[in-house]
């Protein structure tokens, strides 16, 4: 009788940064921790957002124990408004993070009667056959937690996000000390954050960007305006310490910088000194050199409150002369083209901007090699799993665990999808189960698949010809020349000839058909047929071609 096996299967996050999500089974019990969502790529005309596809937990809805939630960053929460209300299973995160996530239900206006159940760092909780214990771990962001995960089969230690910074700026470092007890108990599997598994050395200390924002408010002539992330917690603590030091008043602009910064003060995870924050109708009185505003956009989203304000389109808030701008972030990979454009526009306006490449502005939340190897030699595991990244920072990380004495076929480099099957004995990769892309449109979520980005690339590209066929209601003959109209193909006026020879074209075609009226299926098929070739021959270009018929 063999033991049962306890299976991983991660529906997002590997091979990818985003959209983090990992499922463990046992038996009958399931666990899920994060439920993340990417931002879209180049290529996802008119997406706005992707979420994890998580068809393989709707058919095993009723075994599901619970989701466990690392940190409040989009990459790990952001999906829960759209797959929530399918799974209805209670949320456990500590207490920061809980907070992000209502912020983030009540703007969706998704399931106010959510059960969010709040689990201390050092705490732990019994879901099935699991037991989950939280952790705290530094990232760029409070409370953030890593999990030890106790299983019929062995310990598992979930690093979450995680950075080894000694000295952070709401003073938790990483726990290694739990996590050397753990190791000294025996971890049968790790799963480490792979983020910066490429960087050698070790991340920078928050403490470093505190001294360069202390530095620019003392020396800036005018206005300083700080772009972070709105979950950035420390980050904008750091704005306000360094405000208050240089008497600086700080304006908070942006809806969803605004709600967290209101959440975070109730909560106690920002202090701020009495009459430090302002509101923006107060901006005109207060002299430029006493001004700190914060805002969101450190992506160049296109809504955010900097995109905005570099585009002059922020109703109170304009770049003046004299302002400096600070970019506290390192963008997203598939974000660079939108921030440096954003760059150039406040440069243009006058403003001196700051970002990663020119001053200290930002450190990022995640560890670097030396950091990984320390986290490795600290938990002993097993077996290894690394986790979050693309692929190929899941194999440098699987490299330098390799390095660190972790036998090569311990460690397990996984796809989303794939699933882990673990047990003492041994682990492999025993199968795959679904894990694509879900693309939120606009209200509508996954009803847009690979055809219809297709179609938008096809039309992106070549644009459309419409054909509008008139024919006889009685006869079912062709009444005069089809009309052809185009989109985004060429221009009408200079292409005149080649449209009115291709309107020739069709008309000879059509008329052809013989005595009766010829079926439908078979006029589209061959009107799209010979204006496909037509067009490519004279322009090299396919665009989508749409006969419509009007009966008259």
């Amino acid at each position: 009788m063999t033991k049962p096996r306890l299976k991983i299967i991660p529906l997002g996050g590997l091979g990818e940064i985003g959209k983090n999500m990992t499922v463990m089974e046992y038996e009958e019990d399931i666990i899920i921790i994060d439920v993340g969502l990417m931002f879209p790529g180049e290529d996802m005309l008119g997406i706005d957002l992707v979420i994890p596809d998580i068809s393989y937990l709707l058919e095993r809805r009723e075994r599901i124990k619970g989701i466990v939630i690392t940190h409040g960053h989009e990459d790990h929460i952001g999906a829960l408004p759209y797959i929530l209300p399918q799974l209805q299973v209670p949320i456990y995160s500590t207490k920061l993070t809980q907070g992000l996530i209502s912020v983030k239900l009540k703007e969706r206006k998704a399931l106010t009667d959510a059960r969010l159940e709040i689990i201390p760092p050092g705490g732990d909780v019994t879901l099935g056959k699991f037991k989950v214990e939280f952790f705290p771990v530094c990232h760029s962001i409070p409370d953030a937690a890593g999990l030890i995960i106790y299983t019929p089969v062995g310990t598992i230690v979930h690093t979450g996000d995680f950075k080894l910074d000694y000295t952070p700026v709401d003073g938790k470092p990483t726990d290694l000390s739990r996590l050397a007890q753990v190791g000294a108990q025996g971890v049968l599997l790790l799963l480490s954050d792979s983020t910066y598994a490429e960087l050698p050395g070790y991340t920078p200390s928050e403490r470093v960007v505190g001294e360069t924002l202390d530095h620019v408010m003392a020396n800036a002539p005018g206005r300083v305006i700080v772009t972070t992330f709105a979950s950035l917690v420390s980050r904008i603590q750091q704005v306000i310490d360094a405000a208050a030091k240089h008497q600086r008043r700080v304006f908070v602009i942006g809806r969803s910088m605004t709600n967290i910064v209101r959440m975070a003060l109730e909560l106690g995870y920002l202090n701020a000194p009495d009459g430090i924050l302002a509101r923006l109708d107060e901006l005109k009185g207060i002299p430029h050199n006493k001004v700190v505003l914060v805002t969101t956009g450190s992506q160049g989203e296109p809504t955010s409150a900097l995109v905005r304000i570099a585009n002059r389109d922020h109703p109170q808030v304009h770049i003046i002369h004299g302002d400096t701008v600070i970019l506290s972030s390192t963008p997203i990979p598939g974000n660079e083209a939108l921030i440096n454009r954003t760059v150039d526009n406040i440069f243009k306006q006058g403003a001196q901007v700051l970002y990663d490449k020119v001053a200290q502005v930002h450190v990022h939340g995640h560890g670097s090699q030396e950091e990984l190897k320390l986290l490795l030699n600290l938990v002993k595991p097993k077996f290894f799993m690394p986790i979050h990244g693309e692929y190929r920072h899941l194999s440098i990380h699987a490299k330098l665990a390799e390095s660190i004495g972790i036998p090569k076929e311990n460690t397990f480099v996984l796809e989303d999808g794939d699933i882990l099957e673990i047990n003492p004995q041994g682990g492999k990769i025993t199968g795959k189960v679904s894990a694509g892309n879900v693309y939120v449109d606009g209200l509508s979520v996954g009803d847009i698949g690979s055809l219809v980005l297709r179609n938008r690339r096809m039309l992106s590209r070549d644009g459309i010809v419409v054909v509008i066929i008139a024919v006889n209601q009685q006869t079912g003959k062709l009444v005069g020349r089809p009309d052809i109209v185009s989109r985004g193909f060429v221009d009408t006026r200079e292409s005149k000839d080649m449209i009115e020879e291709s309107r020739d074209l069709v008309a000879r075609v059509l008329d052809r058909s013989g005595d009766r009226p010829a079926e439908w299926g078979f006029v589209n098929t061959k009107v799209r047929d010979i204006l496909n070739k037509f067009y490519y021959d004279q322009t090299k270009r396919r665009p989508m071609i749409l006969p419509v018929m009007v009966k008259v």
